[in-house]
């Protein structure tokens, strides 16, 4: 039988199995795996998926399974950062041909973005005051939470409850799509927002530590790690386990803001029930693979199981869709995150303009100044190539298209 991906061996070292045909791989963050595929903790391969691109020690769009070990800058800073979307009974006739308003009511009701160099307090990304929803949501946390910053003090002093519920920057975002037989969708992408990026700068720092400590030598320092049973393990784990939560608790409340917001601006009742899907994509998860238990880290992955449903989304102005796994043991049950970047957002700022933008998200309501041209969706890979690349991990069940966008 033919195997949909290319292997890359190192002698003595985990081999690398790359869902990359047909879509571009760039040298940098091939070697970025032989680094990380050349670590003993390691278990049987690494998988990668076809939105493969470099990023900070690990390489995104990669699924690490290691064993008694975890790697902290692996996980990332942005734990727990993933999708949900809901299906509506709307369809597309029922919506006003002028989208703004939509658009403006989704802005208003999901704080988003950053105001920089200004104290949390003045943060247009961040709740001023702390609505009822999200106090309610936050009790649920808080226990958790304070018994991590009781070991941990440097977490505490954190935007943290003012930061759940709402989306942060760069690629997340909020959108309004329809599927291929106009049914309206609600969809966004998110993840830990501040306290979460606190927890995991605060452990990769503490496992280079280690690291040194034991004069323990690496390929890159960034892949620094944390065995199991030495001193900061357990904590790193239960801490990543609570922004895991916050992050999809984080992308419940939203949704739940977007939908309340969208029901004011229409005059027809509707309901979302029918279909929701919530799924993290730069996590740690305890599963057992080819004989062993361990720890698999999937850095801009999503897991996908037979039968389990996750969420794919394309580039600001591209096609996304809606998937169910195929359960494939060989990507350790996982598939891409999304279209994967081809150039840095310094990259695509230097070469795009405001009307290259323009053009690239015709039809679709959103911002379109220069504040937004790093997320052009010439700047991803090809979406249709990243989905053909990957057939045998996922089949798709819904091909959506938006049509209202807000950005982070």
């Amino acid at each position: 039988m033919c195997k949909n991906y290319n292997v890359i061996e190192q002698p003595g070292h985990a081999p690398i199995k790359a869902w990359t045909k047909g879509v571009p791989f760039e040298e940098e963050a091939q070697q970025q795996l032989r680094n990380i595929a050349s670590m003993p903790l390691v278990h049987s391969h690494i998988a990668v998926m076809p939105d493969v691109h470099l990023g900070k020690g690990a390489t995104i769009g990669s699924v690490i399974p290691s064993v008694d070990a975890v790697i902290p800058a692996a996980v990332g800073v942005d734990i727990g950062c993933g999708m949900v979307a809901t299906k509506t009974t709307l369809t597309a006739s029922q919506l006003p041909d002028n989208l703004s308003a939509i658009r403006h009511a989704f802005e208003a009701a999901v704080p988003h973005g950053r105001t920089s160099g200004r104290g949390r307090s003045r943060d247009r990304g961040a709740w001023h005051n702390i609505p009822e929803i999200v106090a309610g949501e936050w009790v649920k946390l808080q226990t958790r939470f304070e018994r991590i910053c009781a070991k941990h003090p440097a977490i505490k002093k954190t935007n943290n409850v003012n930061h759940l519920g709402t989306m942060g920057t760069g690629n997340h975002f909020l959108e309004l799509c329809l599927d291929e037989n106009n049914a309206v969708w609600i969809m966004l992408h998110s993840g830990s927002r501040g306290v979460g990026n606190r927890i995991g700068t605060y452990f990769i720092e503490l496992a280079k530590k280690e690291m040194q400590r034991h004069q323990i030598n690496l390929p890159d320092m960034d892949l620094a790690y944390l065995e199991e049973g030495s001193e900061y393990f357990d904590d790193y784990v239960e801490a990543v386990e609570w922004a895991q939560d916050f992050a999809a608790k984080n992308r419940e409340i939203m949704m739940f803001n977007a939908i309340a917001a969208l029901r004011k601006q229409l005059p027809i009742e509707f309901s979302t029930a029918e279909l929701a899907v919530n799924c993290h994509h730069n996590y740690v998860s305890r599963e057992r693979h080819f004989g062993k238990d361990c720890f698999v880290t999937r850095k801009g992955a999503v897991r996908a199981k037979k039968g389990e449903m996750g969420i794919i989304p394309g580039s600001m102005g591209a096609r996304s869709f809606i998937v169910r796994g195929l359960g494939n043991p060989d990507s350790f049950n996982s598939c891409s995150h999304g279209a994967g970047r081809v150039m840095s957002r310094t990259k695509a700022k230097k070469i795009y303009n405001v009307d290259d933008q323009i053009k690239a998200t015709e039809g679709v309501e959103c911002r379109k100044d220069a504040s937004v041209i790093d997320e052009i969706p010439h700047a991803y890979k090809d979406i249709e190539h990243v989905m053909e690349a990957q057939k045998d991990l996922v089949e798709v069940v819904y091909t959506l298209k938006q049509i209202v966008c807000v950005k982070g």
